[in-house]
């Protein structure tokens, strides 16, 4: 059974950092592309960060490029999110996803609130 399960949000002030962890089970991690995504509410669930199955590739949405870095660590079965000068506008509930073959993952989501 495939787990993935995030870790790591909270309450920040603007400008603070968080760093999100995915821990996964039960597939093939170092064969799966893994990404970020979140939802605010009230909007639609948005894109935030992918990375290449070695790390070697990554792509952020314009609203986070320069301030959250996606990285990953195939020895641990590890994903992360490392999310610095915050915003405001960055509250979301945050969800890892992973995609192998044809199948696509999601865990439950930790929520991230950007808030003085």
């Amino acid at each position: 059974q495939v787990q993935l399960v995030e870790s790591g949000g909270g309450l920040v002030q603007p400008g603070g950092s968080l760093r999100l962890s995915c821990a996964a089970s039960g597939l093939p991690f170092s064969s799966s592309a893994m990404s970020w995504y979140r939802q605010a509410p009230g909007e639609e669930r948005e894109l935030v960060a992918v990375i290449s199955l070695a790390g070697d590739y990554t792509n952020y949405a314009d609203s986070v490029k320069g301030r959250f870095t996606i990285s990953r660590d195939n020895a641990r079965n590890a994903a992360y999110l490392q999310m610095d000068s915050l915003k405001p506008e960055d509250t979301a509930v945050y969800y890892c996803v992973s995609r192998y073959s044809a199948d696509t993952y999601w865990g439950r989501g930790t929520q991230v609130t950007v808030s003085s």
